[in-house]
């Protein structure tokens, strides 16, 4: 029951929702250089389960570790915490007549 609790919950923005029920999110890190000692940024890129396929392409997420759901999804997405610009193709019809 404890390893339950002591799961990690890493929070991203979604680069994809192409697949159903499945989004890509990229979660950014600061590291410091070991050598010169300034702060980079490093990336890793996590596919995360969503089961109302809610979340769209820009939109912050919160997402947590789960058991394999398939071959490289191992998260789940918890919460919205914020949402990106979506623009339906209604309004980018409308936006390139004008």
């Amino acid at each position: 029951m404890s390893e339950k609790n002591s799961r990690k919950t890493l929070e991203g923005v979604v680069t994809s929702d192409k697949a159903d029920k499945t989004v890509t999110v990229t979660v950014t890190r600061q590291v410091q250089h070991p050598l010169f000692k300034k702060i980079i940024k490093r990336s890793t890129k996590l596919l995360a389960h969503d089961e109302t396929n809610r979340c769209k392409q820009g939109d912050t997420v919160v997402i947590k570790e789960v058991a394999p759901i398939s071959k490289r999804k191992r998260w789940m997405v918890v919460s919205v915490v914020k949402q990106g610009m979506h623009e339906t193709a209604a309004e980018i019809k409308d936006g390139s007549e004008n």
